[in-house]
This record gives structure tokens, sequence and C-alpha cells, in this order.
């Protein structure tokens, strides 16, 4: 008997993630495995989906990847990776490159908004429209999702790359954004802490005086996106964010930086519902990946 099967991809810098699941949810199977030369890693992608497919129960695949991506469905690049620093991944035509493989339709999406929309489905931002999802680690990055389906424009919002206030007093590192400086990724990224202190945020004690500084910084782009995007939720995920106790430290900082102007409750009473971690887990890019295939179902 075919059963209806999704296929999804977390196309990291660092790993691929791919598995299989039901429209509901329910992860069938999962893989992982290093993200090497695009040869090698694509063909253990469609190794991976292929019994899937030739079994007719799987006709679907979601691909949210590591940008920059090309999400433009009238460019003739739509759906490769760009201009990445990844070393040999500069444009790959990676969402014609499966759809040919497998012969299956192909959704495609840049990591973090696929992310959102998983944590909008499924996980702590489920069917709160419009919310927002960020993730802190390596790079900072931030999907939107409005109307159910993730924000586009001009561009994909790089959320990461905003100009906050930064105090050199309080915190005289330059920033370590290749193209702005002290950009709000630019500060608070892990390549910016270890730049800055010389070791990786994950070999910092929970005590460590510059988590109040790197909080601070969170709490001021939060509070940027909070009064332009209007977000019913905030999700913050990534390396970083594994900080447990980071969480009631930015939310503080948002009210503080908010001061009562926005009068929801949620802000001025219920900040610890209001910006989570995510619900999903380390599931949420796999699970995003899926939900791209059931936009408008």
């Amino acid at each position: 008997m075919k059963i209806e099967l999704i296929g999804g991809i977390e196309g990291g810098g660092t790993k691929f993630v791919c598995g299989v699941a039901s429209r509901d949810g329910e992860i069938v199977e999962i893989i992982r495995f290093p993200t090497t030369r695009p040869k090698d890693t694509i063909e253990k992608v469609i190794s991976f989906f292929k019994p899937y497919v030739e079994s007719g129960n799987l006709k679907k695949l979601g691909v949210g990847s590591f940008g920059p991506v090309d999400t433009d469905h009238e460019s003739p690049a739509y759906g490769f990776i760009t201009a990445t620093p990844k070393p040999g991944w500069s444009n790959t035509p990676i969402l014609n490159i499966l759809q040919q493989a497998l012969g299956v339709k192909v959704y495609f999406d840049l990591d973090v908004n696929a992310a959102a929309l998983g944590e909008y489905r499924w996980g702590s931002a489920k069917g709160c429209d419009p919310c927002l999802y960020l993730t802190i680690g390596t790079g900072i990055g931030g999907g939107y999702v409005q109307n159910g389906r993730p924000l586009k424009g001009l561009m994909t919002p790089e959320m990461g790359h905003i100009l906050i206030p930064h105090d050199l007093k309080l915190d005289p590192f330059k920033g370590a954004c290749p193209f702005h400086g002290d950009c709000f990724e630019g500060l608070a990224n892990g390549p910016a802490i270890l730049e800055r202190l010389g070791q990786p945020g994950e070999n910092l004690l929970d005590e460590h005086p510059f988590w109040e500084i790197e909080a601070g910084y969170i709490a001021l782009a939060l509070t940027n996106y909070i009064l332009t995007l209007s977000p019913r939720k905030i999700i913050l995920g990534g390396g970083i964010m594994q900080r447990e106790f980071l969480f009631p430290l930015i939310r503080s900082k948002v009210q503080a930086l908010l001061n009562g102007y926005v009068a929801s409750s949620l802000v001025t009473e219920g900040m610890h519902d209001y910006i989570l971690p995510p619900g999903l887990g380390d599931r949420a890019g796999l699970m995003g990946a899926v939900a791209l295939t059931l936009i408008d179902q």
C-alpha cells in the first residue's frame, strides 16, 4: 500500500540532515552526514531518498539550504546556492539537480525561512501569524512567516545585518562582519565572540560578564524587529541560544528597551510566552523543509 510521505532536507554548511515524514509531521526516518563537496554530498542525499521515490510513496521534497540562495521563481538562478563562502558550493543548482535525479517536485528556500515555517506549523509558534524565527550561532539570520508563508521582497531578509547601537566604551570590539563591521552579526555571532575573547562561546562560563553584553545586543535587535515586524511570537534558536539562562536575561532587557511602548500583555506580562526556544529543537530546519511543501494546505 502506498503511503503519502514527504521528504525534507536541512542543507547546512557543516552538515546535511535528510528525513522523511508524514503530512502531520511524524518522522519516519532521518539521517545526518557532513557537508563535503557538492557532488559527494548531493549523491548521498539522492541515495537516501531514491528508495522512497521508487516505491511511489514520496512525490514531494522540501529543501531549506544554507545561503545565500536565489528564491526568486522568475530568476534563471532560482534554486541555486549562489555566492557562498562555503568552498566549492558557489553557483550550485541544487534544486535542479535533485529534481532531475529524483523526478519529484522540489520546494526550495533559505534554511532560516524553512525553520520559521516549521516552528509556525508544529513548534513553539504554532498558529501564531506572523512569527519570527532567529538563529544565533556561527551566523545570525532570521525567517519571518506572514500569512502562512516566509516573507519575500527585494531579497530574502538579512536580519543578522541590521545596525544596532554599539557602545565602544562597554565593548571596544570593532566587529567581525566583513561587510558591515559591527552590525548585529558582526557583534554577536560565534566568530565575533571567538575573535573578541580568544575562545569560543561554548567555553565561556555562564557567569562570564560577556553574556550580559551578548544578551544586550540580542535584545536591541529583537526590539527593532518587534517595532517594525510586530511578530506574535519570537523563537530564538542556534548554538548560542543553547545557553538557557540567556532567555530571561534577553526578555527583561527587551521589556526595558520597549519601556511600556508596546501595550500588548504578551510584552508587558507574558514575555516568557513571547520569546521562546524552538519547540522542534534541532529538528526545526528539517521539519521546516517538510513544511515548505505544505504551504497553502
